[in-house]
């Protein structure tokens, strides 16, 4: 993926404040600083310049006592560090195959897809708990460019979190990838899935809820 070409190849302070405001919906100069192990007036200098060249905006959360607390968050300017993989060429191939085996072969081609990766998932995963599993599968979505977390707690339950959808372009065309993917999940975690798409930060993230660990 060309962010993690970046990172590798720059290794400054900008790239991982990037890489970690993507993972999430916002988060302070505090909250940064504690994850990069940075001063405090490094961290907020970095913001500032990113915010100043529109790759942030700010917005402020509301705290029990005092004043709202000011986070960065990114914004869409940064998203061709985080491209659509490969999407031209599958859609170029889902199209030729309708064309040539029917309006039928795309989605069972997909199904195909589908299959074959949470075959892979589940060969890979070691986990004995459903929490350890998704995290575990987190990883290997990350992997892929998903920068997915787990979230986990009494109140919400279990969520896989996933910041980006590398295959956007192909589910735009092709919406009943979405579906398979629930399907694909539901059966590596062994638990039935429910996928929403939640408007965060100014961004789109998917939230994959294992509906047997919390209601």
């Amino acid at each position: 993926m060309l962010f993690n070409v970046l990172r590798d190849i720059l290794k400054t302070p900008a790239i991982e404040i990037i890489l970690h405001l993507k993972r999430s919906t916002g988060m302070s100069v505090n909250e940064l600083c504690g994850r990069m192990k940075m001063s405090y007036m490094g961290i907020k200098q970095h913001c500032v310049a990113l915010e100043k060249k529109g790759y942030l905006d700010t917005w402020r959360r509301p705290r029990p006592a005092g004043r709202p607390e000011k986070l960065y968050r990114l914004t869409r300017k940064t998203e061709p560090l985080f491209p659509q993989t490969g999407n031209e060429l599958t859609l170029d191939m889902l199209v030729t195959a309708a064309k040539v085996y029917g309006e039928t072969a795309p989605q069972k081609l997909i199904f195909s897809f589908f299959q074959t990766r949470g075959d892979r998932y589940s060969a890979k995963l070691r986990g004995k708990s459903v929490v350890e599993r998704a995290e575990e599968l987190a990883v290997l979505r990350s992997a892929e460019g998903c920068f997915s977390t787990v979230e986990y707690d009494a109140a919400a339950g279990l969520r896989l979190v996933e910041y980006h959808v590398p295959f956007g372009e192909v589910a735009r065309r092709f919406p009943v990838i979405h579906e398979m993917e629930r399907e694909m999940l539901a059966r590596v975690l062994n638990y039935p899935v429910e996928r929403k798409v939640e408007e965060a930060g100014g961004l789109n993230r998917v939230v994959f809820r294992v509906r047997a660990l919390g209601s």
